[in-house]
């Protein structure tokens, strides 16, 4: 017989599986863990089918899998809506394999590993309310890269004047690149 779950124990249980194989949502769409309410809200949206008894144990293998799904397709950015198009109706097997197909997908994706020197001085560029670039160098971003950037992120800005001015940093920019090399202990 398969092992039965209460709500706490499937969260937990799927916890632990996306800590062991690496699985994160992706771009901060969702809570980093599953929670009790996570699950309601995924029945509530026919992500997750019924539990099979009302005691509190009602859930098993094929509800572990329907959200290690659901978390696999988030790890690749896609949208509950239609994670709900890809997953309706699925059958056990049918979960099983979309389990290791996506496992074997996130193993092929190599970890980053960010280490910084002590000697780094850093540098930072706005570009608009929402992004920056971080040199590790302390390097300055030449305006037209600037302006590219900004056209790429988004396209109807492109003809409107920047937040910040491209060629002199402000004193603010000045400030942030102070507080990042007084972080680290450096000076230019």
């Amino acid at each position: 017989m398969n092992q039965m779950f209460s709500a706490e124990q499937l969260a937990e249980t799927v916890n632990h599986w996306c800590a062991q194989h690496r699985v994160e949502p992706a771009s901060g769409q969702t809570g980093a863990r599953i929670t009790v309410r996570s699950i309601r809200y995924y029945r509530l949206l026919g992500l997750l089918d019924p539990p099979l008894l009302g005691d509190g144990l009602g859930f098993g293998e094929k509800h572990r899998l329907q959200l290690a799904a659901i978390r696999l397709l988030q790890a690749q950015g896609l949208p509950l809506n239609r994670i709900r198009e890809l997953l309706f109706g699925r059958s056990l097997e049918d979960l099983k394999r979309i389990e290791l197909q996506g496992l074997a997908e996130i193993e092929k994706i190599p970890v980053a590993v960010f280490h910084p020197s002590a000697n780094e001085s850093w540098g930072v560029t706005p570009l608009n309310q929402e992004f920056m670039v971080i040199s590790r160098r302390g390097r300055a971003l030449a305006a037209e890269l600037r302006k590219r950037l900004l056209a790429i992120l988004d396209p109807k800005q492109t003809n409107k004047t920047p937040i910040t001015p491209a060629l002199s940093p402000s004193r603010g920019d000045r400030e942030t690149n102070r507080r990042w090399r007084g972080k680290k202990g450096n000076t230019r």
